[in-house]
């Protein structure tokens, strides 16, 4: 169906048969096509009336979203597609709006979907019921309840990887407003049997592989456990793991709901250290022993796992392994103990584990229900959840299946009874006549079952009570006594006499065909089951333990309350549950949803015919319709059937007037369809034959395609009238739009003709009044110069008698005077900046003032540097006249001297006054320190230099070791008689002494520095002898007794970009000097 089409009934764009009661013909072959052609297609859901079948899909279908359930929220039951929102929603509301307490029984063989069409429901309820913080909490708390009762009641089986294992019974409290507010669980039947032994390719119950798989470290250690479960004997190893389920997660899924429950922590490690003591119990094992008297004696054969129990549970070991060796028995006041073979202790051993799991289990349930219960006392709608086992028929069938079947016969019962009572309530309620209708009543088999004098059951009780030697065997010669004539009850040793020679049917086994079909049960272990002995020495033992749960478990160890009387059957315990069940059942509106398993593989898209055929039979659904069919098949509200079918007739379309029943009536009539077909309820029409129903239907069908034929006509019509009116309309726009644009083209066309024009004429009176003020200008300018020459003649003729012979000189000097007086005030205002390295001077403007423009540009300069000069400290005196010095000595001389000019003459470079680690050395040193830097000393022998401290100072100059500061020379200034360096741009330079004093007894010094124009300048301001600066590429240094050539050529060394020194003979040593 597409996302714009909307559903209005059942009977829309149907796939198949919505509700099977409108099958024709009806037969059980066209049932299972109906089923299986709505499977094909997805259609999992299909109607017996108010009944849902559910076939699984075995995958994930998309019709569960929010919004399916929008869609569904109050809608009439047969108003969408078959679905289980349908169903719950229409229980729903009948609790909400009626007041009618509600119950869904979810009924269906195992891996037919039960558990997730319980959830589906619960979650339906929980989405369209009221919201708030309290609302919510309750419905988290009843959805979270279903991940922990799945954990600890279902398990693997061959036919479900999530096979519910137990009976389960939900009443979900409501309030007066439809709000949930709480909730009551009842548990029927645990499967405990499976606790200590699994068929083939089965699991046992889900928690144990959950907590060995995703449990921490530090848990299993707390528990004992480890995580391999081949280590334990109650665990099958076969199907340990299945695909699909993520133990690990589902056991963090579990403790998650646990808390959200309600559960403490304390009350969580509890409940896991109960599941781990099963574990451990399964691993005990027992040895024979003989005893004097010739009996043999049970004893546990390796202790550590009956200790670690112990532990666990708080028990004394001795006190539980005697309960394993020894049983006694109390008769009246005396007690008599006997021991136990080995078979008696592993049977006593199974039989505490399956009654400490099955009353934990029993324990969750309770305690689940103290958190999830209603808080408020006022009166509670209520609407029952019923997910129980389906009818089961396997290869063997035992105590635990009979028990089962017997719950469906029960089920079948009541469903049967309640379905005849709404119908016949309806019909009353509608004024329809009732007719008895014929149907199997399967009240005869429920009888032989659970008849109170000779029912199975009781008889199963007597023979567990009766004193003397009790087997299977001698319970069904009990039954093959009484029951032999009962016409659903068949033996082989019965004295009928038609089945002793009946081969398919065991001499150990019985049969009872029940409503589904007849069911063969092996009558082994029937006793031993329905028995349930727990011997009560485990009981004591149990009670003594100092675990928290366990004398909640076993109340009836305590030894202050011995109760000396028989505990109840299983069978008896179960048969007072469902009576219980049962009655409570008939006190609420029932509602059905049957489901179906499609195939045995788990897998989709497979229909398997004859598994379904089965699966139909033994849940009575042929009956069912039937049953729905003997009176009249289909029903619906007058209202609704007139807006359906009001097409066919013109008195009723397209609408009527008066009440829907007459327009019902006219319909009808107009029709022709046959008196006998239907009938008129009060509320409702009643169809008799489905082909009434599909009659109409085609004649609806018909009639939509030829309304649907006249609505394109007409909207063809409509559609091509408006698209003409906006044609009209659209070309009324475009030519209004280009008579506007036409006349806007027209305007601006004579608009710019008329500026052109304007302009022309303005340029012409423009010119013609230029030229009359040009000739009126020159007019003027002519009579000026006129009246100025006759104005000069004049007057030269008037003074010509005073002029001297020198006027022309005097002329001359104030012409000069003037030109002067010009230059001076425009050298005013171009007089350069105040700095003194601005070059800047204006041009002379005239050849005579050479001299004077070169003085003046002289002049001030040097008043400019004075007033420069004016504005240095002492200290930046001092610096700029060692640069000057420094200017003197080496500008044009030494190619290193330009980039020291940027360099300040820092003087102290060591900080020694400063730095601890010349402390001692300032201390020798008592002169003010001119100077302090590294430089290096050059060995004659290798031309390598060795590190040194050059200290300056005003009398003396000082060597020292760079990394002791011990002094190694220190020479008056007096005794150096000059310097030599080179005109390169290294730093070497020799500090050459005066023969015959004390310090020329080493020889000269040949170091090295990177500060060496510093330091020849503040030698030569000391005003010592070295003050004689001998600056060459080539010069010579005395070493002791030999004088040494030094020599600089230019040639970047190999090692990098600084001079390097080499010795090349005993005469010569070579500086390779880099090229600047």
């Amino acid at each position: 169906m597409s996302k714009m089409e909307v559903k209005t009934s059942l009977l829309d764009n149907m796939i198949g048969v919505g509700d099977s009661v409108l099958l024709e013909p009806l037969t059980e072959d066209s049932f299972l096509e109906n089923l299986r052609k709505r499977f094909d297609h997805n259609e999992i859901y299909t109607y017996i009336g108010s009944v849902v079948i559910s076939l699984n899909p075995y995958k994930h279908l998309p019709i569960y979203t929010a919004e399916k359930v929008e869609e569904y929220r109050n809608r009439n039951f047969y108003e969408l597609s078959p679905h289980i929102y349908a169903l719950a929603d229409e229980a729903y509301r009948s609790l909400r709006d009626q007041d009618k307490d509600q119950c869904i029984l979810i009924t269906g063989e195992s891996g037919a979907g039960k558990t997730e069409a319980s959830k589906l429901v619960m979650s339906y309820v929980a989405a369209v019921c009221g919201k708030g913080q309290e609302v919510n909490k309750v419905k988290e708390q009843l959805l979270q309840s279903n991940p922990v009762l799945e954990a600890f009641g279902n398990a693997k089986t061959v036919r479900n990887d999530n096979s519910s294992r137990f009976g389960k019974y939900m009443d979900i409290e409501f309030d007066f407003k439809g709000d949930p507010i709480g909730g009551v669980i009842s548990n029927y039947l645990l499967e405990k049997s499976r606790v200590v032994k699994q068929p083939r390719g089965e699991r046992n119950f889900h928690v144990f592989y959950q907590l060995l798989s995703g449990a921490s470290e530090d848990t299993l250690k707390k528990l004992k456990l480890d995580r391999d479960f081949s280590q334990y004997n109650y665990l099958s190893l076969d199907s340990a793991t299945v695909n699909g389920l993520d133990d690990a997660a589902n056991f963090r899924t579990v403790r998650n709901a646990m808390q959200i429950v309600g559960f403490m922590e304390d009350e969580v490690q509890s409940v896991l250290e109960l599941v781990a003591a099963v574990l451990k119990l399964g691993n005990i094992e027992f040895k024979p022993e003989s005893r004097v008297n010739g009996f043999d004696e049970s004893r546990v054969k390796d202790k550590n796992d009956l200790k670690e129990m112990c532990e666990l549970l708080g028990i004394e070991q001795s006190v539980l392994e005697r309960a394993f060796s020894y049983r006694t028995v109390e008769a009246k006041m005396e007690k008599v103990s006997t021991t136990l073979n080995v078979a008696q202790a592993y049977y006593a051993r199974d039989a505490l584990a399956k009654n400490l799991y099955s009353r934990l289990f029993s324990w969750l349930v309770n305690r689940i229900n103290e958190s999830i219960k209603a808080q408020t006392k006022h009166r509670k709608k209520v609407m029952g959840v019923l997910d129980i086992y389906g009818f089961e028929i396997f290869e063997d069938n035992s105590f635990e299946q009979f028990i089962i079947n017997y719950c469906n016969e029960k089920l079948q019962q009541i469903f049967i009874e309640l379905t005849l009572r709404e119908e016949q309530e309806e019909y009353i309620r509608e004024g329809i006549e009732w007719t008895n209708i014929e149907y199997f009543n399967n009240a005869i088999i429920c009888d032989l079952i659970e008849n109170n004098q000779n029912g199975i059951l009781a008889m199963l009780d007597e023979e567990c009570l009766r004193p003397g030697t009790v087997t299977d065997e001698t319970f069904l010669d009990k039954l093959n006594t009484i029951c032999a004539e009962h016409q659903h009850f068949e033996s082989r040793q019965s004295k009928n006499s038609k089945f002793l020679t009946d081969h398919s049917l065991p001499h150990n086994c019985f049969r009872i065909q029940h409503y589904a079909g007849k069911v063969l049960y092996r009558v082994e272990g029937f006793v031993d089951k329905n028995n349930d002995l727990l011997y009560r020495d485990l009981s004591q033992a149990m009670y003594k333990a100092n675990h928290s749960l366990m004398r909640q478990l076993f109340p009836e160890g305590n030894p202050a309350k011995i109760n000396l009387k028989r505990p109840p059957t299983a069978g008896f315990q179960f048969r007072v549950s469902v009576s219980t069940l049962m009655k409570n059942l008939q006190t609420k509106n029932p509602n059905y949803i049957r489901c179906i398993k499609p195939n045995d593989k788990k897998a989709p898209h497979i229909f398997t015919d004859t598994l379904v055929c089965h699966q139909v039979h033994y849940l009575g659904l042929m009956e069912n319709v039937r049953v729905r069919r003997a009176g009249y098949a289909f029903r619906q509200p007058y209202e609704p059937c007139l807006e359906r079918y009001k097409m066919l007739c013109k008195q009723t379309w397209p609408h009527w007037r008066g009440p829907a029943r007459e327009g019902v009536e006219v319909l009808l009539t107009d029709l022709q369809v046959a008196q006998e077909e239907f009938s008129y309820g009060r509320s409702k029409i009643f169809i008799r034959n489905p082909r009434t129903l599909f009659f109409l239907e085609e004649k609806r069908r018909g009639c939509l395609q030829d309304l649907a034929t006249l609505i394109q006509k007409i909207y063809r019509g409509w559609k091509s009238r408006t698209h003409f009116l906006l044609l009209k309309k659209s070309q009324v726009v475009v030519a209004a739009w280009y008579r506007r644009y036409a006349q806007q083209k027209k305007y601006q066309k004579i608009k710019s003709a008329t500026l052109v024009m304007q302009s022309f004429i303005r340029g012409w009176k423009a010119r013609k009044i230029l030229r009359e003020l040009k000739y009126q200008k020159r007019c003027e300018e002519a009579v000026t110069t006129i009246a100025a020459y006759w104005h000069g003649t004049q007057v030269r003729r008037e003074y010509r008698k005073f002029f001297r012979a020198n006027a022309g000189r005097k002329i001359y000097d104030f012409t000069i005077q003037r030109l002067m007086q010009k230059y001076f005030l425009g050298l005013k205002n171009t007089v350069p900046s105040m700095s003194p390295i601005d070059k800047t001077w204006s041009t002379r403007p005239y050849q005579f003032l050479e001299g004077a423009h070169t003085e003046l540009r002289r002049m001030f300069h040097l008043w400019r540097c004075k007033k420069y000069r004016s504005q240095f400290t002492e200290e930046k005196k001092a610096i700029y006249e060692e640069k000057l010095e420094a200017s003197e000595i080496f500008k044009d001389k030494k190619a290193l001297y330009p980039s020291s000019v940027s360099q300040s003459f820092k003087g102290d470079y060591l900080e020694i006054n400063k730095n601890p680690k010349y402390q001692k050395l300032n201390s020798v040193v008592e002169e003010k320190i001119l100077l302090a830097d590294f430089v290096n000393k050059i060995n004659r022998a290798n031309g390598k230099g060795a590190p040194r401290i050059f200290l300056l100072t005003k009398n003396n100059f000082v060597l020292a070791d760079q990394k002791t500061g011990q002094i190694k020379a220190c020479v008056p200034l007096p005794d150096l008689s000059s310097v030599s360096v080179s005109t390169q741009v290294d730093g070497f330079f020799a500090l050459k002494l005066k023969e015959g004093t004390a310090s020329a007894a080493k020889g000269d010094f040949l170091l090295s520095s990177d500060h060496l124009i510093e330091i020849i300048t503040k030698l030569h301001r000391t005003g010592a002898p070295a003050a004689n600066i001998d600056i060459s590429d080539e010069f010579l240094v005395q070493f002791k007794q030999d004088k040494v050539c030094v020599k600089f050529i230019q040639g970047g060394p190999k090692n990098g970009s600084s001079a390097a020194c080499k010795r090349k003979n005993n005469r010569l040593l070579e500086v390779c000097v880099p090229s600047p």
